[in-house]
């Protein structure tokens, strides 16, 4: 086992935040090699040996030594905690609480008192439901205030995927140029 860490371990070290004090105090705890960040286990066991390393410094740090997220500290990052969900989870569109078993569109969110799923009108074929996309003809939902735009593009014979990109594209002058359309057309 070498008696220190080579210069390329001590460069990512400092890289991932550690002083050269703390680089130094490594050789102090027992810590020679890359392999020895192994019997430390965890970045919370490597903040309270090593002085003045924050819990950030340290789950860096023994990600990078051994090989994957040390658990216990900070964020997951990338290969962190994985959670698996059932296809009918559904989580509120306002505070991405999950929804209980027994939801169904429309329903309050329990946490937030917000309906978790707002239910939207397709201005292409009239139907309405929850979600992005209109389940009966695949639609791109637009905001509930710019629907009769969307309508009145329509009639002007604009695609069904065109609408949404030119709801978007438009102007606050070239939208209320098609409102004063709109109102024209119901009067």
């Amino acid at each position: 086992m070498p008696d220190e860490l080579s210069t390329l371990e001590q460069t990512i070290l400092a890289a991932k935040g550690l002083t050269p004090e703390q680089i130094g105090a490594l050789s102090g705890i027992g810590i020679h090699s890359r392999a020895d960040f192994a019997t430390v286990g965890d970045a919370a066991t490597l903040a309270q040996v090593l002085p003045g390393v924050s819990s950030v410094v340290a789950n860096d740090v023994m990600a990078w030594a051994v090989g994957a997220p040390a658990a216990g500290i900070g964020t997951a990052g990338a290969g962190g905690r994985v959670v698996l969900d059932t296809s009918d989870a559904v989580y509120c569109v306002h505070c991405q609480a999950k929804q209980p078993k027994d939801y169904s569109s429309g329903d309050l969110c329990p946490n937030c008192g917000k309906q978790a799923e707002p239910v939207e009108s397709c201005y292409w074929c009239s139907a309405s439901g929850p979600g992005k996309f209109c389940r009966s003809c695949g639609a791109t939902f637009v905001p509930t205030a710019e629907l009769e735009l969307a309508m009145m593009l329509r009639r002007d014979g604009l695609s069904k995927d065109e609408i949404p990109r030119r709801l978007t594209s438009m102007t606050t002058e070239e939208k209320d140029a098609l409102w004063g359309r709109v109102r024209h057309a119901r009067g």
